[in-house]
């Protein structure tokens, strides 16, 4: 039987998706309020996948991602989707939305997305909220699932994603105690 033990933390990443560049900048400093230093950013580039969000963002939108220094347990991406959305609130204007955020966070085998919308691939969390598994590792890049969206399968997304990935490997490699890194040979033995 196994062990039962907490997972190791994992990086937080959000999407914001936003009318403009400054709208991205306000979200991004009431973001860092609330999680801190920004560890990677992925400067705002046009969003040209889908006009989805087109009533809300605009024509013309902008997608950037942020990482944090500050590493988080799984569970709190319940929290997190749920502060992200109060946050939408607060920022939109006559009950539209002029960003929407995507919290997610990243393992070294895979990058999941909070949601609040049920489909067969998400997991239900609790209070609401579910989670994607939208790209896993393999071969030294991050791979597609047949759902994932086509924005998430990009060279830009892959790069920046690439770069935190990095962030996160040297973050977890300086978290081992020298206890956990040295190899001891049991008492008694030679």
């Amino acid at each position: 039987m196994g062990q039962y033990k907490a997972p190791a933390q994992v990086k937080l990443i959000i999407g914001l998706l936003g009318r403009d560049p400054h709208i991205i900048e306000t979200a991004r400093a009431h973001l860092a309020e609330k999680f801190g230093a920004e560890e990677e950013v992925l400067v705002p580039i046009p969003f040209v996948w889908t006009n989805y969000y087109e009533k809300e963002v605009g024509s013309s939108p902008v997608r950037s991602f942020v990482s944090y220094e500050k590493r988080i347990d799984r569970e709190e991406i319940v929290e997190i989707k749920r502060g992200t959305n109060e946050l939408e609130l607060f920022l939109g204007v006559d009950g539209f939305r002029p960003v929407n955020l995507d919290p997610g966070y990243m393992t070294l085998g895979q990058f999941f997305l909070a949601t609040t919308k049920d489909q067969r691939q998400r997991v239900y969390i609790r209070d609401g909220i579910f989670v994607e598994p939208t790209l896993y590792f393999q071969d030294g890049r991050f791979m597609p699932f047949d759902w994932t969206y086509p924005d998430y399968r990009s060279e830009e997304y892959q790069g920046y994603l690439m770069s935190a990935r990095t962030k996160l490997a040297q973050q977890m490699r300086q978290a081992r105690t020298p206890m956990q890194e040295k190899k001891t040979k049991p008492e008694g033995r030679v």
